[in-house]
């Protein structure tokens, strides 16, 4: 506490409240220039929501999963997030592939997914 009586700390620390500010009102323009140009293209903010899936917190550590690692197997998926059986980790990964957030190609008898 007492370095925040001294007026240099006290500048210092507000001149990185300022440029945080300043960054922060920079991403904020950016996100409503690209709304206004969707707006104008006729897509409504409803159907933007439409697109950006929820997803359970599971299914966003399998996606990192599968970016980090470019490839897996439902095997591969099941050891790292400790699934009992190899049917709830393919369940998962294809319930990604519906939702095009995966592509999967099968390879002799293994199936692949591959991040998009």
């Amino acid at each position: 506490m007492e370095k925040f009586r001294d007026p240099i700390v006290l500048g210092e620390f507000l001149y990185r409240l300022l440029e945080e500010r300043e960054n922060t009102n920079r991403l904020l323009k950016n996100i409503l220039q690209r709304l206004d140009s969707l707006e104008a293209k006729g897509v409504s903010t409803e159907q933007i929501r439409k697109e950006i899936p929820m997803l359970p917190k599971i299914d966003e550590q399998i996606l990192e999963f599968v970016k980090e690692t470019e490839k897996v197997t439902a095997e591969e998926v099941r050891k790292r997030f400790k699934y009992k059986g190899k049917n709830a980790a393919s369940s998962r990964l294809n319930r990604l592939v519906k939702q095009n957030l995966l592509s999967k190609k099968q390879v002799g008898k293994k199936v692949y997914f591959f991040p998009l």
